[in-house]
């Protein structure tokens, strides 16, 4: 991979990153912080729903998050060509 590539590929992944982190930190630190007084006026499984995500919300949108990282990253990676399947086709084949 040229240089410039490198440049691109690393850029779209702080950008993804960026965004993905943002999303985790509006969930997490908005939700159970800042909106929590007006979000507890509703409930969850009995809960008030500012109490919830302070709890349990933001751990499931951190791990929903991860996922979607990886999902998007090995996209990434093929349009790129430096997915796992072809390095370890490479390591097996030298």
């Amino acid at each position: 991979m040229d240089e410039q590539a490198r440049r691109s590929y690393w850029r779209r992944n702080l950008r993804l990153m960026a965004v993905l982190l943002s999303i985790w930190a509006l969930v997490s630190f908005g939700a159970g912080i800042i909106f929590v007084e007006p979000l507890n006026n509703l409930s969850l499984g009995g809960f008030p729903l500012g109490f919830w995500f302070a709890q349990q919300g933001s751990i499931i949108t951190f791990v929903i998050l991860i996922a979607v990282y990886v999902w998007r990253m090995d996209k990434l990676d093929k349009e790129y060509g430096v997915d796992i399947d072809d390095y370890e086709e490479e390591v097996h084949h030298s």
